[in-house]
């Protein structure tokens, strides 16, 4: 069953004919959020202002059914190259990752006039971003999933297998992603590949992630592959952009989910340890 304000509530039981639009909401992984709405004009709900003329999002649907079944969906994305985020084309930044594991809310809004806020919304839609089928000139093509795609794992949920079962910094492995994270500013020499940075120690952030904070990759998170004495981070894959001298990153140490140097040896946290290193592999299994 659907909510809403008491507002609205009385409003729709007393209004035969009323005005409504769709409002869309795009949170990153940042916790920056997006705010578009299919109108020709914004529009105003709880104080918050969603673009018109902007960004277009068409083909997400409202689906009620009973069951855990996964709402899966294909929606498009239409952008110009004046809609932006921060600072790069809306269609560009989707293709560099920006929008990965971002949510998507699709709210339905009614108004006693458009030059008014909202009385009040009901939410259609709540999920995330799934994959991104294929991304042109204009337009994408993407999926997006319910939130009860977090209940689609893998049973049972322990497994006897020689790596950590612990995702890194979740709350089983119990290491602090802040106390292992760094700012730093890319340095002179790096390349889509490499990036030049004084504070890159051997091994520490191998497996590892960085994430832009300034530039033109703003938003962008990409995995090191290893680091080195010699001030370098070897990104495992390239950048669609050249990264400037002076854009800002954070990265944080990474780990290869053994007791070893790379794993808990490095975060003295062998306690956590939640692998079974010495079970044998399957070819030796009768």
């Amino acid at each position: 069953m659907k909510t809403a304000s008491p507002s609205l509530v009385s409003y729709l039981q007393t209004t035969t004919q009323f005005l409504f639009a769709d409002l869309y909401t795009l949170t990153l992984r940042t916790g920056r959020a997006l705010y578009y709405c299919d109108r020709d004009i914004p529009l105003n709900l709880n104080g918050t202002q969603f673009l018109a003329n902007s960004v277009r999002v068409s083909g997400l649907k409202y689906a009620i059914k009973i069951g855990v079944d996964v709402d899966e969906q294909d929606i498009t994305i239409q952008a110009g190259p004046t809609d932006t985020v921060n600072g790069v084309p809306f269609l560009a930044a989707l293709r560099r990752g920006v929008f990965d594991g971002a949510y998507i809310q699709r709210d339905r809004a009614f108004f006693t006039a458009w030059s008014a806020p909202a009385v009040g919304a009901v939410t259609l839609f709540h999920g995330r971003v799934s994959t991104v089928d294929k991304i042109g000139r204009t337009e994408a093509h993407m999926k997006v999933k319910s939130d009860l795609v977090l209940l689609d794992i893998s049973m049972p949920h322990n497994l006897y297998q020689p790596a950590c079962l612990h995702t890194l910094y979740d709350s089983g492995c119990g290491v602090s992603r802040a106390a292992h994270t760094a700012s730093g500013t890319v340095q002179t020499g790096s390349t889509t590949s490499v990036i030049v940075w004084s504070g890159a120690t051997i091994g520490t952030y191998d497996q590892g992630t960085l994430t832009f904070t300034s530039g033109p990759n703003a938003g962008v998170q990409v995995t090191v592959k290893s680091s080195d004495a010699s001030n370098h981070l070897y990104l495992a894959y390239p950048l669609d952009t050249v990264p400037g001298v002076g854009d800002g990153f954070t990265v944080s140490w990474g780990c290869d989910h053994s007791t070893g140097a790379g794993g808990c040896a490095k975060f003295n946290n062998l306690a956590n340890f939640r692998g079974f290193p010495y079970v044998p592999p399957p070819e030796t299994a009768y």
